[in-house]
């Protein structure tokens, strides 16, 4: 398994940016696909971002699209999810997780971050 660490999340008015990063420790973590997913109260939770281990690779929910971009710096071992044009409804606990394969399914991620909340504001 690999180990998550998350930081980055806060409170920031509608239209503005915020960072997520997702610091990744243990064996292959260098190998795995990188995802984010979110969950609002009452909702399940949802897939937001995924990055390859190359870095070549990305993949995004819909309702992101444009807006939020997914990276990894391999040298550091972290992740990135950069956070543009930010709406109330992106309002969630975001987690970070680690899968061996590229998936957009929370079941195919087999190690987790502890969450950070965003708050976007109207």
């Amino acid at each position: 398994q690999v180990a998550l660490v998350e930081s980055g999340g806060g409170l920031v008015q509608a239209g503005g940016s915020l960072r997520l990063s997702c610091a990744a420790s243990g064996r292959a973590s260098s190998t795995y696909t990188m995802g984010w997913f979110r969950q609002a109260p009452g909702q399940e939770r949802e897939f937001v971002a995924a990055v390859t281990w190359s870095g070549r690779n990305t993949y995004y929910a819909d309702s992101v699209k444009g807006r939020f971009t997914s990276s990894r710096d391999i040298a550091k071992g972290t992740a990135y999810l950069q956070m543009n044009s930010l709406k109330p409804e992106d309002t969630a606990v975001y987690y970070c997780a680690a899968s061996p394969k590229p998936a957009r399914s929370s079941h195919d991620y087999d190690s987790w971050g502890q969450g950070t909340q965003v708050t976007v504001s109207s």
